[in-house]
């Protein structure tokens, strides 16, 4: 089958309403500043008060997860992967509830695939990340399990359009690379007191900021300027809201992976992360039995849109490498990663007999 996506500009499409507007644009970056929303519903035309009832509407809905900080795992020392995992069938289940207890997991996922079970990880920066996944290898069950670390990341940002109006093939650049990493960040005490408040919900209100200023004791502008301090240093993505896929209509997920040879790829990873329908894209290591190196993740309101969206990438950017799309069959677990959570500390513990 072939899906292809309408032709750009082939029939005017309607401009976006406020409403639609205000939900993109809250995705990307909200200021750290006294009243964020006031300044985000000037840009979209509407006031404050408009803005704030539409988001406090689908947050009622359940479209809005939270409103928080997205920081970036390597930067701040922590050791993170992807994981695949072969399972008989009759104890997937069981062993994705074993992964699952880990409180560094934070997705988890059937796919359909031989490795059927798909999870991501992270620990801290004095942690052994290769012991925590052989321990889960052993207790949850596996017949093979490869860790699937980032090797160089292309792009990093989920971005939903909400209108719909959006081609499949439409572009900018990524908003996130290994280009804002610092791997060599030192982590301060002000920073981890920063995570902890801005890893939290944030309220949509008039000043959403006010809690965590009180926790940190510091002014806005105090606040805000140690945020620019991590954002430079790459430990700080961006504040934004995250919506939950399903409820947003985005149903479906592919992940395109692609058996790019090793002398392409970082061309190839630069085209494919431009692709506005494409919320990761990642280089990563090969094994005898997995051959793709670079790993392409969009949503769709559909299969069909998902499968046009990666279709539209073979199209442009790599007609006749070879490529599979893994979707999931079943979410077993979706959390956002918490940074110094002591229930981790507990967990390795009792599994490893370590303090981390």
């Amino acid at each position: 089958m072939t899906v292809t996506s309408p032709p750009a500009g082939a029939t005017p499409k309607p401009r976006l309403t406020p409403r639609e507007k205000l939900l993109n644009r809250i995705q990307k970056d909200i200021p750290i500043v006294g009243r964020p929303y006031r300044v985000i519903a000037e840009e979209v035309g509407l006031s404050e008060a408009e803005a704030l009832e539409i988001l406090r509407e689908v947050k009622a809905e359940g479209v809005l997860r939270q409103v928080s900080a997205i920081f970036d795992t390597r930067t701040l020392g922590y050791q993170s992967s992807l994981v695949a995992a072969v399972y008989a069938e009759d104890q997937l289940d069981a062993g994705a509830e074993v992964v699952n207890g880990h409180p560094g997991v934070s997705h988890n996922y059937r796919r359909n695939h031989n490795f059927n079970l798909w999870y991501t990880i992270a620990v801290p920066p004095e942690s052994n990340l290769e012991a925590h996944v052989q321990k889960l290898h052993e207790t949850s069950g596996a017949q093979l399990t490869r860790l699937m670390p980032t090797l160089h990341l292309f792009k990093i940002g989920v971005e939903f359009d909400m209108s719909g109006q959006e081609d499949w093939n439409a572009k900018a650049k990524p908003q996130y690379t290994s280009e804002q990493r610092n791997i060599g960040y030192a982590v301060t005490d002000l920073d981890r007191a920063f995570v902890t408040e801005f890893q939290k919900d944030l309220p949509v209100t008039e000043e959403p900021y006010a809690d965590a200023c009180a926790a940190l004791g510091l002014s806005i502008e105090e606040v805000s300027a140690h945020a620019q301090k991590m954002k430079e240093a790459g430990a700080l993505r961006r504040v934004s809201a995250v919506f939950r896929h399903q409820k947003a209509g985005f149903t479906f997920n592919a992940m395109g992976v692609w058996a790019v040879p090793q002398e392409e790829v970082a061309e190839t990873g630069r085209r494919m992360a431009e692709f506005k329908a494409v919320s990761h894209c990642y280089l990563r290591p090969t094994y005898p039995e997995w051959p793709y190196t670079i790993f392409t993740m969009v949503h769709g309101r559909s299969k069909e849109e998902a499968f046009g969206k990666i279709e539209a990438i073979e199209q442009e950017v790599a007609s006749g490498v070879d490529y599979d799309i893994l979707y999931s069959t079943k979410e077993y677990k979706k959390i956002r990663l918490e940074f110094y959570k002591p229930e981790f500390y507990s967990w390795a513990r009792e599994n490893l007999g370590t303090e981390a």
